[in-house]
């Protein structure tokens, strides 16, 4: 099973400015002092080996979007957010866009920075090519044509030229999409978000994002363990930390890292991915926020280590960002 992920950031695009770019120019030519960079492969091994990722790169402006690769089947695209606008982009550049190709959206929820990205999506241009999008949200057909009705956008949905459908299933009712057996539960998030769960070829993908967990989250039983249990790769949504998720921003719906690893650990989780970033944060935060939760795991495994047994999990933790490919 193979990953992409096309959008990471939470709540709204994050734009990176002139400011920015400046600073972390300055930063790599600072670095640079006493290196002999006179080649294009002595420069490509200095950005690669010598300057953090902070600085050599970003982890993106755009809103959620991640694709389940399906070599053998149709593509699977987990919400729609701004990063939406980039796969089809890269479809169009790779001639995919213009043929006949069967798109299935699984939506976590509807709140704009899930669904924006949409209207840019080139493939819902093209005549051949079908769209389902799938939900459990009884408005999600309406959500989706209001953002492209004309008071908000000048081209209209019906406008559109692929086949475009809507399949509204029963909360949490599992079904089989594309080779991959789905199953769900409900998250704690304002208007209910879902999580989804994807098992195909004996691997297991959990995809959990814009969900609160409380302190309900340590009791024993907490039924999300359950669901995450031994799954090689969980998308959690840790916007916050502890202190935002507990004190100034408890009940806004999203989780910390803090919780995001315990839980990860306690299911057995192989690949815990850092996703649904907060916008306000810099490429040098992100990178620090993923440094403290790698460092909190080595706390926590030593502390709880003879409840959770000798192996460690999760094995990894990464921090997404557009463009990252994962192969689990």
């Amino acid at each position: 099973m193979k990953v992409k992920f096309w959008g990471t950031q939470g709540s709204l695009p994050a734009s990176v400015n002139e400011e920015t770019v400046r600073a972390k120019v300055f930063m790599a030519l600072q670095a640079s002092q006493g290196y002999t960079l006179d080649s294009a492969e002595a420069i490509d091994a200095f950005i690669d080996k010598e300057l953090p990722f902070s600085v050599r790169g970003t982890y993106g402006t755009n809103t959620s979007c991640v694709q389940l690769e399906n070599p053998d089947g149709d593509m699977v695209i987990l919400d729609a957010g701004s990063g939406l606008r980039d796969l089809g982009l890269s479809l169009v550049r790779s001639g995919q866009a213009r043929k006949p190709t069967t798109y299935h959206f699984v939506m976590s929820h509807l709140h704009w920075d899930h669904l924006q990205g949409f209207p840019f999506f080139v493939p819902a241009f093209v005549p051949g090519n079908r769209i389902v999008i799938h939900s459990y949200h009884p408005q999600a057909e309406e959500c989706f044509r209001r953002q492209m009705s004309g008071q908000f956008f000048p081209i209209e949905f019906d406008q559109l030229s692929a086949d475009i459908s809507f399949e509204i299933r029963e909360p949490c009712t599992p079904f089989e999409l594309a080779g991959f057996q789905v199953s769900s539960v409900v998250q704690n998030h304002p208007g209910t978000s879902y999580g989804y769960r994807f098992e195909k070829d004996g691997k297991v993908l959990v995809y959990s994002t814009d969900s609160e967990h409380k302190h309900d989250a340590y009791e024993e039983n907490y039924p999300f363990v359950d669901f995450i249990r031994g799954a090689d790769l969980l998308i959690f949504d840790a916007q916050y930390t502890m202190a935002d998720a507990t004190f100034t921003k408890a009940n806004w719906g999203h989780s910390s890292n803090v919780i995001g690893v315990e839980l990860a650990a306690r299911a057995r989780v192989r690949n815990l991915v850092i996703f649904h970033h907060e916008p306000t944060s810099s490429d040098a935060e992100l990178e620090e926020f993923l440094f403290n939760t790698r460092m909190y795991c080595n706390i926590y495994h030593q502390e709880a280590g003879s409840k959770l047994g000798h192996e460690r999990y999760p094995e990894k933790i990464l921090l997404a960002y557009d463009g990252l490919e994962m192969d689990i």
